[in-house]
């Protein structure tokens, strides 16, 4: 009696084991590389990104890829946002991780990996703007946004109908740098938007200066002589701080428009001042930084609840959370559609192609996500929000889901 119990009991044990084995084989790690700088130009806010991405996953895997048998793993690579670093280390990336998906950083990636990730069947998303010499179909290095020209163009066209009320073009300049192609390529964008829109813009003048800059006093004066009506930065928080400590020493206040990787909070920081960009303005075709209570705030206060993120609300963050959204998303709908086995570069950036990602899918961070291969960014759902900062350093909306203009290519 005893000997067919414990045959039993090794039958079931065996049994079992033999089921839960295959259960665990099922499950599958999905890897993704992230692109990150911690001894460059954006070290003293790339944490805030980082951990947005970390979070997004962690929930992703917890609330999702549990429920389809798939983890999403992620790892950190530093590029000190270098092209020769970035293009040195590619190379390691790929073979040691094997990734589905890259999230890109911005303009040096973007310069980097652009003619290399067609062959090596590897989508890479940017939570930056788009950069004219990306603006080519069939890419697979695809951005979040449209082009910082677009973002620029409708900012300008909100600006010109609310605080000009519509009376003459907008005279605008912008400091940026020779020494990144997407930092040169802001100010191409910019002339050819202010070119094909005379009536809404004029373009005063490019500001060339080093990517860290000590002071740029003596070119801004140009700008204010000129009687510039705002100052676009779209490059970095160095040139945003440099380019405000410019116009307190000439005692001038032309209103400052910053892009979201360099907002206004993170260069107020920069500055060391809480309210040091007070009256200026951050703009990008993503979610907003401010104290509003939209969707994507709700889902950012649950990952700080259940899940640890220590990052503040701001641009940065944001840009962390749409990005690694976006890849969670279209690793999700790969999935759903092929399984988790056939999940690779190839199979998400087909998904990324004909998938038409909604507002609610992507809790809000951005109105929507579609692209074609014509063209490497949203085509159809991008809408500019603008903050501004008070006196107090709180940030507010200024205008949101504001239309895109028309940017011819250069």
């Amino acid at each position: 009696m005893q000997r067919n119990t414990f045959l039993k009991l090794s039958a079931a044990l065996a049994a079992g084991l033999a089921l839960s084995a295959p259960a665990l084989a099922q499950t599958k790690t999905i890897n993704i590389a992230g692109l990150a700088d911690f001894a460059g130009p954006y070290a003293n806010v790339m944490p805030e990104m980082a951990g947005a991405r970390a979070a997004v996953f962690e929930w992703w895997n917890k609330e999702v890829g549990s429920k389809l048998n798939a983890q999403i793993a992620v790892k950190t690579y530093d590029t000190r946002y270098d092209v020769a670093q970035t293009s040195s280390l590619w190379p390691g990336i790929k073979a040691e991780l094997k990734p589905v998906v890259v999230l890109g950083l911005g303009g040096s990636d973007a310069a980097a990996l652009q003619q290399r990730l067609p062959e090596d069947k590897i989508p890479m998303l940017l939570a930056t703007a788009t950069y004219g010499f990306g603006w080519k179909p069939n890419q697979w290095a695809l951005n979040l946004r449209p082009t910082y020209a677009h973002e620029a163009g409708a900012f300008i066209e909100w600006y010109r109908a609310t605080k000009l009320e519509g009376k003459r073009p907008v005279k605008v300049g912008i400091i940026t740098s020779e020494a990144t192609p997407a930092y040169a390529d802001q100010a191409k964008g910019l002339q050819s938007y202010a070119k094909a829109h005379p009536d809404k813009a004029t373009f005063v003048e490019a500001i060339w200066t080093e990517v860290q800059p000590t002071d740029i006093t003596l070119p801004v004066r140009r700008l204010a002589n000129a009687g510039t009506d705002v100052i676009v930065i779209q490059t970095n928080t160095a040139q945003a701080v440099a380019t405000k400590r410019a116009l307190q020493a000439l005692g001038k206040n032309i209103p400052i428009v910053l892009s979201l990787h360099n907002g206004l909070a993170a260069s107020s920081k920069a500055l060391g001042s809480p309210n040091g960009f007070a009256g200026d303005y951050e703009a990008g075709a993503i979610a907003d930084a401010s104290d509003s209570d939209t969707p994507a705030r709700r889902f950012y206060r649950m990952l700080q609840e259940k899940y640890g993120l220590k990052s503040g609300w701001n641009a940065m963050t944001i840009m962390g959370l749409a990005q690694s959204m976006a890849a969670a998303r279209a690793i999700e709908h790969t999935i759903k559609s092929q399984g988790a086995d056939k999940v690779t570069g190839q199979t998400v950036y087909d998904t990324l192609m004909k998938t038409k990602f909604t507002s609610a899918e992507l809790m809000g961070i951005m109105a929507g996500m579609d692209f074609s291969p014509e063209n490497p960014f949203p085509t159809a759902s991008s809408k500019l929000n603008i903050v501004t900062m008070k006196e107090d350093g709180k940030v507010v909306r200024a205008a949101g889901d504001i239309p895109m203009p028309t940017v011819p290519k250069w």
